[in-house]
Parts: C-alpha cells; sequence; structure tokens
C-alpha cells in the first residue's frame, strides 16, 4: 500500500470515513487496502470459511459478527486460506484466536480482540450487503485502506 491513511484523508476529507480506533492489529503484515466485500454474521463463521477460500485478489474481507465477544470467528486456519488465496486483509467486528501463530503469518488482520472457543458451522449468514459498524458503513465494492493511524473508507479506489 503506497497511499497512507493519513495522505488520504487530508486530500478527501470530508470524504472519508473513519473506523473507531477500537480494533487490535494481527499478523506479520502492517498496512493492506482493497476493494471491500462483505459478510453479515454471528457465532457462525461458515461465509467466513467460504469466502476465504476463494479469490480475493486486490479486496479486503469485512466481518461483521455483531460485535460478539463470545467466539473466534476466525484463527490461523482461515488466516491461511486468506494467504493462499490473495486477500488484502481482514477486519472482524468481532474476535479471533491463533493470534500467536496469525502474528507471524504474512497478513494483516483487524478484530476486536481474541478468543480460544471457535465459532459454530451451521451456514447462518449473509453475504455481499451492505453493514454498519463502528462508525462506518461499508459498502460491497468500495475501497478500505488500512495502516498503523487507522481504517479508513472510500467510495473509489485512491491513486496518489
Amino acid at each position: 500500500m503506497n497511499e497512507t491513511t493519513c495522505d488520504i484523508s487530508d486530500k478527501l476529507h470530508p470524504d472519508v470515513q473513519y473506523l473507531d480506533p477500537v480494533y487490535k492489529s494481527y499478523g506479520a503484515k502492517t498496512s493492506f487496502s482493497g476493494r471491500i466485500v462483505t459478510i453479515k454474521c454471528y457465532e457462525d463463521n461458515s461465509l467466513v470459511e467460504k469466502a476465504l477460500k476463494a479469490n480475493g485478489k486486490d479486496s479486503v474481507l469485512v466481518i461483521d459478527a455483531g460485535g460478539s465477544m463470545n467466539c473466534a470467528m476466525l484463527g490461523d486456519k482461515r488466516a491461511a486460506d486468506a494467504i493462499k488465496n490473495e486477500w488484502e486483509g481482514i477486519l472482524v467486528h468481532g474476535l479471533i484466536r491463533d493470534s500467536s501463530t496469525i502474528n507471524k503469518m504474512e497478513i494483516s488482520i483487524l478484530a476486536l480482540g481474541v478468543c480460544p472457543l471457535k465459532s459454530i458451522k451451521n451456514g447462518a449468514g449473509d453475504s455481499n450487503l451492505t453493514v454498519n459498524f463502528s462508525g462506518v458503513t461499508f459498502t460491497p465494492g468500495e475501497y478500505l485502506y488500512a495502516d498503523e493511524d487507522g481504517v479508513i473508507v472510500i467510495k473509489e479506489k485512491e491513486s496518489l
């Protein structure tokens, strides 16, 4: 990612959405950007697994897990799927697990925290819809940029 969130913010404000700064960073990468792909699920990561096993080139997976603090929505196996299938990064409005392993992997995942309990797999949830959390509306096809200074969302890909 050549463009920093600060540079994009300076150039495009007020046409920028800013994610509340409550997310923790996991993985060896410190920044990512890409076209938004969404999943809305609650304590069931079936659709997360399906998405991460598909081609994610130039895309960011945004998982609205309802902010659940009861179980993890992904761990090292799904992170490995994301790397294999070229996902740029993952934002989870919920928890992850296997953080010590993920922290050594070449990926960037932002989540509210960690929990060792895995989610259920009943196939519940929806994908490719607009979701809202932490002060931002995530619309599939728009762009997310994340780095050490925060996460922003803009309507179109930015090239400075």
